[in-house]
């Protein structure tokens, strides 16, 4: 136990990114930005120069035009990937005592601030010979805070679809703000990003929202698109605001990312802090999305109904699609918690209809053995076989693939194919219950999520951290850079266990062959590897540089 105690708070030294790191988009640790800037590089020479923090901290990070990451290598093997900070591009900063030393709220905790050096390890189980993993910077309130709360104009954006919990989270940044840190001007942009430039603004206080985490969507309202960099920032500007709290999914925190890099090409005293937000569960790094538990919980209600209506009669099938554009984790994860789902299909799996092992001959193998089946579908599910029918690059206004509904899709054809084909008499019934889960409010355990995202965000923006997002890895808290949570899609992992064990729940086949399951084991394996040999030349590059780098790398304290 000793030994691990060792290496779980692991010290970082500075370093000078921008001479271990070239500027190259084929570099093992590089991670390019959403959107390159091309007016970045007219002031990265003007706005580059290093200065000292707080505390001794020395922070040689230079306004890249390539948006690299701040990483700090630490001792046995760790990397720290750090987030932005306004010193990074405004030097020479005040600071500010935190008021929550002040708060009587807080008198009772024993620890009001987060250590120096706390990170939160991405990976928790971790081989013998392997790399130790990526760092991201713990969250919680600092001793040292860069804005005054009279000075401090914040605004909330919310963007994409509805999700239960987006209230919750707008109360909390709002109550947060107020009682925490004594912040009185707090604005709510209306109808999402082309709000900023085209819509009025909503004065927020905690008596305006104190009831309205009891209400599903957003009072703030919403939209897809919308987004004009200049016009965004120009308004930030005018208006005065200063920490800018962006509610949304993978597409807007894209967003948040390029506005944080105008921001920061401008020279201006604005902190970016990104809240991610999908219903699907599909960002990647951190444990879940919010809204999640809640759309599981309500999910059951439509499966509990499909199940109901399928066993009260002869040959009865009900089917369920559920949301999961690219990711099928609310049909898993509500496959499993309902134990009345006979099959679930989801994007990451795919699946046939017709012949030995298809969906067909299980349907009717069920029918027979227990008189009535349910189907779980999750709604990207089988895009392969509609593929044919479908529109080609039709997108909405976020950019996403429109698709045809693919459960009314799949009903139609088992009706074909066993009252036409298989001269079977069956009673289907089909409920998409999609709409009715996204606008429900948050139950308990997203509320409380909600709270500490909301928390988590104005504790960094406080801080100084800008450019970054909030969410819990491996059930703690942390500042993560946006090109984390918007350089892939988290997905189900067919090949891991949690989808064995739906497997197994359900007793449906897997409908793929030995070969394609061999392939994607390889598949896996093969980017697990790649992944830690990028890390090891990281390491190793970053190392040789730090050696031969004369300029004095103490030990990091990023209490600032």
């Amino acid at each position: 136990m000793a030994s691990s105690a060792s290496i779980s708070r692991p010290r970082f030294r500075c370093f000078d990114p921008t001479s271990s790191y070239p500027a190259t988009a084929d570099h093992p640790r590089y991670f390019s930005s959403a959107v390159s800037l091309s007016s970045s590089s007219s002031s990265s020479s003007s706005s580059s120069s290093s200065s000292p923090r707080e505390n001794g901290f020395r922070d040689t990070m230079a306004i890249s035009n390539n948006s690299e990451p701040k990483i700090v290598p630490g001792e046995g093997g760790y990397v720290l990937e750090d987030v932005p900070h306004l010193v990074d591009y405004i030097p020479d900063l005040p600071t500010y005592p935190n008021p929550l030393q002040d708060n009587p709220s807080y008198s009772v905790v024993k620890q009001y601030f987060v250590n120096a050096d706390d990170t939160v390890a991405q990976k928790i189980v971790v081989h013998k010979d392997s790399p130790r993993g990526t760092h991201f910077r713990r969250s919680g309130p600092r001793q040292k805070v860069y804005f005054e709360s009279d000075e401090v104009h914040a605004c909330i954006v919310t963007c994409g679809g509805l999700c239960p919990g987006l209230n919750t989270v707008i109360r909390e940044l709002v109550c947060g703000l107020n009682h925490m840190y004594h912040v009185k001007r707090i604005l709510g942009i209306e109808g999402g990003y082309r709000g900023f430039y085209a819509r009025n603004t909503i004065p927020l206080t905690p008596k305006v929202v104190n009831d309205i985490h009891k209400r599903g969507g957003t009072i703030l309202g919403t939209s897809r698109g919308g987004h004009d960099t200049s016009k965004i920032v120009d308004s930030i500007q005018d208006r005065g605001i200063n920490q800018v709290y962006v509610i949304g999914g993978d597409g807007t925190q894209r967003g948040a990312a390029v506005i944080f890099e105008e921001i920061r090409r401008r020279g201006l005293k604005v902190a970016v802090a990104g809240i991610p937000k999908t219903i699907d569960n599909d960002i990647p790094v951190i444990d879940k999305s919010f809204g999640f538990d809640s759309a599981v919980e309500e999910a059951q209600r439509a499966i509990n109904a499909a199940h109901v209506e399928a066993e009260s009669v002869e040959n009865g099938i009900g089917v369920v699609k559920l949301m999961g554009r690219y990711s099928g984790f609310i049909a898993m994860y509500a496959t499993l918690a309902s134990r009345d789902v006979d099959c679930c299909l989801i994007p990451e799996s795919p699946f046939y209809l017709e012949g030995p092992g298809g969906l067909y001959e299980y349907i009717e193998k069920r029918l027979k053995e227990d008189g009535h089946i349910v189907i779980v579908i999750a709604e990207g599910a089988g895009d392969v076989l509609l593929s044919e029918s479908l529109p080609k690059d039709e997108q909405d206004a976020s950019g996403n693939k429109l698709l045809q509904d693919v459960g009314l899709w799949l009903s139609q054809n088992i009706k074909d194919h066993f009252s036409k084909r298989r001269k079977m008499n069956i009673t289907l019934k089909y409920i998409d219950p999609t709409y009715m889960i996204r606008a429900i409010p948050g139950n308990a355990s997203d509320n409380v999520y909600c709270t500490l995202l909301a928390h988590s965000a104005i504790h960094g923006a406080m801080a100084g951290y800008t450019g970054f997002t909030v969410g819990p890895v491996n059930g703690r808290h942390a500042y993560i850079p946006f090109c984390r949570v918007t350089e892939r899609q988290n997905k189900v992992v067919i090949t891991d266990r949690m989808w064995a064990r739906l497997l197994s729940s359900t007793n449906q086949p897997s409908f793929l062959d030995p070969k394609e399951v061999a392939k994607k084991v390889a598949e896996t394996k093969k980017e697990d590897t790649e992944a830690e040999a990028q890390l090891i030349d990281a390491e190793n590059h970053v190392e040789a540089t730090a050696s031969s780098d004369p300029k004095d790398c103490s030990v990091c304290d990023p209490n600032v």
